[in-house]
This record gives structure tokens, sequence and C-alpha cells, in this order.
């Protein structure tokens, strides 16, 4: 296995992780952004005001876009692995 090929797999790899989680990570980060503004409009600044939301978009997220998060990391995985006798051999 040359180095061009170990790069190639680590490109995306950390392609396919950004892409995964990132709907996840912009729900959150969205949720938390209108929580803080209310939170400094309010002036309310109690913990679980930012916490709960954040965990109910998640699991919203994790419902919604559940199932193509862990088709797409199934067919990688599957990639990889039938690619070894070929990177190896």
């Amino acid at each position: 296995m040359d180095s061009q090929a170990v790069f190639t797999y680590g490109q995306e790899g950390l392609h396919l992780l950004l892409m995964v989680a990132a709907p996840l990570l912009l729900s959150v980060l969205a949720v938390g952004l209108l929580v803080s503004v209310f939170q400094a409009a309010t002036q309310i600044h109690e913990a679980t005001l930012s916490f709960v939301p954040k965990m109910v978009a998640a699991v919203a997220v994790l419902a919604i876009a559940g199932p193509w998060m862990l088709t797409t990391l199934v067919e990688y995985l599957q990639r990889t692995l039938q690619s070894i006798p070929a990177v190896v051999g």
C-alpha cells in the first residue's frame, strides 16, 4: 500500500465523518444560539433552559436522520472491508 492510498482512505473517512456529524452538530448549535438569545433577552439564566432544548433537538435529528447516518456508515465500512484484499494483495 502506497502513501497515496493511505491519504485517500483517510480523506474519505474524514469527509464521511463531517458529513454524518454535521446535521446533529448544526441543529444543536442553532438551538443553543436561539436559547442564548432568549436568555439574554429575558435575563433568565437557568442551566436546564439551555440543556433541555439541545437534548430535544439532538434526539429529533437522530430520529429523523439516524437511518441515513447508519446506512452511510455501514456502506462505508462495507466498502472499506471489501477493498482490503485489493489493497494488500
